[in-house]
This record gives C-alpha cells, sequence and structure tokens, in this order.
C-alpha cells in the first residue's frame, strides 16, 4: 500500500457496484482512485441520488459542495458533493455536469447546510441552483460584476474599492495597477541559479586595481 500523507479511511468494497445498482439509470460514471471513491451521476437526479445515498448506505452528512470550471467544454462546470459516513467511516464524492444556463436541483431539503454551499458556488462560479430560496452573493460585496474562480475572470478584477478620505465613504474605481504584472522566479538559490542574485556580487573578490573602502574616521595624518 503505497503512502500518504492523507487521514487513512476504511474502504469500502463494493461500494460503487451496490451505489450504481441502486440509482439506475441517474449513473453516468464512476472511479477508485488515490484511495478515494467517485460517481457521476445526471444532473436531474441529483437529490434522489443524494438521498439514496443518505438513507440506504449511510452517508449522513454534506460536508462540502464545490465547482470546477472547464472552459473548452461545452458544460463547463462540475458540481462537487463530499458525502461522509459517520458509521462507515467513508467518504464519497457525487459529481453532476452543468453550463451557465441550466440550474442544477437543490439539496437543501435534504441538508440545510446546502443552502451556504449551494451560495458560495453560484457566487464565485455563477452555477445556479434550483428550489434554493436564497441564492444571492456570499462572499463578494454588493455590486460585484463577473464570478471571480472562473478560468476566464481577470486577475485583476473589474473594480477596486477603497475608504475615501475626501468623501468619508468607500468609493470604487476601475483598477489601475500601480505596476504591470511582474515574472517570479521560484528557483531555489541552494539549488544553484545560473544568474547572480542581488547580493550575492558582495561574496565576489575585488578585482584588481578596484577602489578600497576608506577606513572609518577618515585618514590620519
Amino acid at each position: 500500500m503505497a503512502r500518504t500523507s492523507a487521514p487513512l479511511v476504511a474502504p469500502r468494497e463494493g461500494i460503487l457496484d451496490d451505489v450504481k445498482a441502486a440509482i439506475g439509470d441517474a449513473f453516468v460514471e464512476a472511479k477508485h482512485e488515490a484511495f478515494e471513491d467517485s460517481v457521476t451521476v445526471r444532473r436531474e437526479s441529483i437529490v434522489d441520488v443524494c438521498r439514496t445515498l443518505r438513507d440506504r448506505f449511510e452517508y449522513q452528512q454534506l460536508m462540502e459542495i464545490a465547482g470546477v470550471d472547464y472552459p473548452q467544454r461545452e458544460e463547463r462546470f462540475d458540481v462537487v458533493y463530499h458525502l461522509l459516513s459517520l458509521t462507515r467511516n467513508h467518504r464519497i464524492r457525487v459529481r453532476v455536469i452543468t453550463d451557465e444556463e441550466k440550474p442544477v436541483p437543490s439539496v437543501t431539503g435534504l441538508w440545510p447546510v446546502a443552502g451556504w454551499l449551494e451560495r458560495e458556488v453560484f457566487d464565485l462560479f455563477g452555477v445556479l441552483f434550483d428550489g434554493n430560496e436564497d441564492l444571492r452573493r456570499i462572499l463578494t460585496d454588493y455590486g460585484f460584476r463577473g464570478h471571480p474562480l472562473r478560468k476566464d475572470f481577470p486577475l485583476s478584477g473589474y473594480h477596486e474599492m477603497r475608504y475615501s478620505e475626501e468623501e468619508k465613504r468607500v468609493v470604487y474605481e476601475p483598477v489601475r495597477l500601480a505596476q504591470d504584472f511582474r515574472s517570479f522566479d521560484f528557483l531555489s538559490p541552494w539549488e544553484g541559479a545560473e544568474y547572480i542574485l542581488p547580493g550575492d556580487e558582495k561574496a565576489s573578490p575585488q578585482a584588481p586595481g578596484a577602489p578600497t573602502t576608506a577606513p572609518a574616521g577618515g585618514d590620519k595624518k
């Protein structure tokens, strides 16, 4: 068994086959990688699938809902549900695929905490959730334009805000960069950079004929 820094999770043999048989036509694909079980299901069936996993397979807790953006795909977003079974000490990941217009059925009726988690995915990716009665932004500010975790969202954003001493309030302005984006070299100097790092030139001996630093206090005559 390969060594890993991840917490040890008890294996649940045959769980993917059992889930596939239980959810029927909602099943798309399943895989077991890196000691984790994942199943992809049809978007319109996510509520029924989660209810089955909760009631029949003992995945009592919804730990997280995450979004993933693949701009090159026609349906660019993955919505990923992370479920935990306290009684079986096991986790399973459930994934659905959608785009900017097709809403994903909300699972707030199964886990009330999903209300906040779905709002995060909506705020940062723009995924819609049908049945979430409070689907509004939760991390970005009022009037924020765009969804910051989309791959095509600019790194600098569109607007910046600051407190104006003149107007005695927070003001919004177009982004103004004090300098262009810079490229940073993260090569460790201990691995041997091929150039002189700032400050290293002081370690080189003086070239012949180079001026010598005058002693402290100046020359005495």
